[in-house]
This record gives C-alpha cells, sequence and structure tokens, in this order.
C-alpha cells in the first residue's frame, strides 16, 4: 500500500514531463531528461485511496470490519488491474530514467556512473518480481545445501559407528576363521597320515619316541616307541620268537589283511600271521610252508594263493574275503594276481581269539612249531572289517596313501614282541626304495 501511491506519482511525474508540462524539461541535446522528484503527497493526488467505510456508524463492529475487508480486497483488485495496464507506461519511464538528469530545485545532479541516483524512487515491479524470485531461489537453494549438509553430517557422525560395527564383525569373523584353521592345523598334527582317532597324540609320541629313541641308540638298547614307522624283525626259525597283536578281533562278515614283509627264507617264508579261537586255531592263517605255495586258510579251510614273496625284497600283500560265496582276492604290490571263491562260504570270523605275527597256533595263543615258523621282517600289518577297493590297495602299495586299519592298526603300543623279537624304525616305502 506505500508504494502504489509512490508509483502512482512517478508515473503521472513521468507522463506529465512527456508532454513538457510539469517539473521536467526535455534536454538541449534532445536524448536526455531532466527529472525533479516529486513529494509522497503531491502524487497523492494521482491515486487517490478507496474511501473507507465511514467508523462509528450504526453497523455493527463485525459488519464493519467485513466490509472493510471487502473494500481493501477491491482495493488490491483495482491496484492490480492499474499496475497491470500501466506495465508499458512503467517500461518507458524506466527508459526516460536512464537517461534523465534529476534535480532537486538547486539544479540538475548528474547520475554518478555505477551508482543509483534515483533516491527512494522505486524500481521496475518486473525487476523486483524476478530479483524477489532469484532472491527466494537462492534461499531455497541454500536452504536445500543447509538440509544436505545437515543429512550428510548426521550420516558422517553415524559412520564412525557403522565402520566400528562392521570392523567388530570383521574381525569377529576373522577370529572364527583363524580358531578354524587353528583347530584344523591342531586335527592334522593329531591326525597325520590320515590316521584313525586312536592316533590323535601322534605327533607328540613321535617326538618323544624319537628323543626316547636317540637315548636308547646311545645305550644300545633295540626298543622302539614310533606309533606307525617301524617293523619286527623275526631272524631265526625258533619257536618262541614272535608278536602278538594286543587287540582282538571282533565277528567279520569280510575282511581285508595287508602288510609289507621281506623274506628269504627257505624251504618256504612260514607264518606270518595266524588266528585262533577257542575250538578252532585255524580260523585264519597265512603260510607257506616247505615247498608248498603260499595258502591261506579260513576255518581250516584252504586256498592257494599265486604270491612270490622269498627274493628277499620288500614286498607288499594283501588278502580280501567275504563270508558271500567265500570270494577271495590275492595282491602283491598294488596288483591284483589271483581270485577264487568256496573258501568257508557263509562262514563268519569268530571274535574274541589271539592274533600272532610269526607263529602258527595249534591252540589258542601257543603251541608253535619252529618249522612253520616266519623268517624275516615285516610290517604295516592292518585289518579292516571290509573287502577294500583295488585302487585303494594299490595307492597303499605305492605309498601314495597311508589308510591304517579300522579293526587292527599299524601303531607301537599295539603289537608286543616275545623270544628276542625286535621293534625297529622303519619307513616302509623309503626301504623298498632300496630293494628296487
Amino acid at each position: 500500500a506505500g508504494i502504489l501511491p509512490v508509483v502512482a506519482g512517478l508515473l503521472l511525474a513521468v507522463a506529465a514531463g512527456g508532454r513538457g508540462t510539469a517539473g521536467e524539461k526535455e534536454s538541449p541535446a534532445g536524448g536526455r531528461f531532466v527529472c525533479t522528484s516529486l513529494p509522497l503527497d503531491a502524487a497523492g493526488s494521482g491515486c487517490p485511496l478507496p474511501p473507507l467505510p465511514a467508523q462509528g456508524g450504526s453497523l455493527p463492529p463485525e459488519e464493519e470490519l467485513k466490509a472493510t475487508v471487502l473494500q481493501l480486497r477491491e482495493t488490491v483488485l483495482q491496484q492490480k488491474e492499474t499496475i497491470g495496464s500501466q506495465r508499458e507506461a512503467i517500461r518507458e519511464l524506466t527508459g526516460k530514467l536512464s537517461r534523465c538528469e534529476v534535480t532537486d530545485g538547486k539544479g540538475p545532479w548528474k547520475k554518478e556512473k555505477g551508482k543509483d541516483t534515483m533516491g527512494d524512487l522505486p524500481r521496475d515491479p518486473a525487476q523486483v518480481i524476478d530479483q524477489l524470485s532469484r532472491t527466494m531461489q537462492t534461499l531455497k537453494d541454500r536452504l536445500e545445501s543447509l538440509e544436505h549438509q545437515l543429512r550428510a553430517n548426521v550420516s558422517y557422525a553415524a559412520l564412525p559407528s557403522d565402520l566400528r560395527e562392521m570392523l567388530q564383525r570383521r574381525l569377529a569373523e576373522l577370529e572364527r576363521q583363524l580358531l578354524s584353521k587353528v583347530a584344523e592345523l591342531e586335527d592334522e598334527k593329531s591326525l597325520l597320515h590320515n590316521e584313525t582317532s586312536a592316533h590323535r597324540q601322534k605327533t607328540e609320541t613321535a617326538l618323544n619316541a624319537l628323543l626316547e629313541r636317540v637315548s636308547e641308540l646311545e645305550k644300545g638298547n633295540s626298543a622302539f616307541k614310533s606309533p606307525d614307522e617301524f617293523k619286527v624283525s623275526l631272524p631265526l626259525r625258533t619257536n618262541y620268537l614272535y608278536g602278538k597283536i594286543k587287540k582282538t578281533l571282533p565277528e567279520l562278515y569280510a575282511f581285508t589283511v595287508c602288510l609289507w614283509l621281506r623274506s628269504s627264507a627257505s624251504p618256504g617264508i612260514g607264518t606270518p600271521f595266524s588266528y585262533a579261537v577257542p575250538g578252532q586255531a585255524n580260523e585264519i592263517v597265512l603260510i607257506e610252508w616247505g615247498n608248498n605255495p603260499i595258502e591261506l586258510l579260513i576255518n581250516d579251510k584252504v586256498a592257494q594263493l599265486p604270491l612270490f614273496i622269498s627274493d628277499g625284497k620288500w614286498h607288499h600283500i594283501c588278502i580280501t574275503w567275504t563270508t558271500r560265496d567265500g570270494m577271495w582276492e590275492a595282491f602283491q604290490d598294488g596288483e591284483k594276481l589271483g581270485t577264487g571263491e568256496n573258501l568257508a562260504p557263509w562262514h563268519p570270523i569268530k571274535p574274541g581269539g589271539v592274533l600272532i605275527l610269526g607263529q602258527e597256533q595249534d591252540t589258542v595263543g601257543g603251541r608253535f612249531d619252529a618249522t612253520q615258523a616266519f623268517v624275516g621282517e615285516m610290517s604295516q600289518f592292518n585289518i579292516w572289517d571290509r573287502v577294500l577297493k583295488a585302487e585303494d590297495i594299490m595307492n597303499i602299495a605305492n605309498c601314495s596313501t597311508n589308510m591304517p586299519g579300522n579293526i587292527v592298526p599299524w601303531v607301537d603300543n599295539n603289537v608286543d614282541v616275545f623270544g628276542g623279537a625286535t621293534k625297529w624304525p622303519v619307513e616302509t616305502c623309503e626301504e623298498r626304495l632300496l630293494d628296487l
């Protein structure tokens, strides 16, 4: 309401100047104008305000207020129409103002370059509106920037907590992996050579056995305490040198027996092992006696095996058998040399007997015959309660895997020696290479 009278007064002044009447003279050059500022009260007559309703009339206060509001609304609409109709005049006025010299009644006041010389005169409403729009847009942009920074700051403030949580999760994961690896290494250490759970302390035992072995060798003692890398030596054909397996057999419906042996005894190498049970001394026997071929006895039934092992070199022997049709197989150095059937078919191996290395039993655990004794060395005597696959037997024979027997494994504390038989440290596969 304060700007509109000024604008109206200015419009009247410029309009009058255009006609050469009120306070403005056309400059001698014809391109500029001499302008004189008009006071606000001088412009009031050119833009009279609509009369307000009389106060203190007979109307109630509510009605008077309502009438005043309606009158002001009409006034605003009229002023908007006036501004719209005078836009062209405003633009013309702006053009003239840019070329005029303003006087204050005492003389011309020349506009200084780069400086607003119009005093209190209003600017072009279009420019004011445009400037307000730009200002509002600038404020809006700054507000959005502040909100973005605020969100960013909140995010950054939360980042360290998230980072800590992430690091804690990562550290926990790494810790679990480390513990898993440590446990895995412990298992590998305790299950060296893929042995069963009975050898969980193999590494410690091997180290202790090595220290004891060094001490024993220094003292000239031939005893040996290694878990599995040892051999039993039976150098004489007597009825008192033998080894005994402490662990007995359960009832078996199939088995695989494997061992390394070396012998050059003649005639025949004797009895590498025998298993006797009450009522049957020849429950399982492997024997080469006199000039006879090597034989496998099960429940006193006999099968001749095509094996040739008396050349004084290390050989790997495996024998498989199943009660189903009495099927048997014979392997030498990983190669199957023979197979057959009807060897004690449907007869389960009886449990609770005695397993002897190097002697043939005529009674359970005794009555050895020197002519049937084994002469030579043996190692890695293992028994499984199933028929091993041919490829497993080949892998054992060529030293590419170590498979301890699940019924009888070759471990030092499971073998006792008697009568002068000895246990010596040996790596059978390394000794075998010396024979090739």
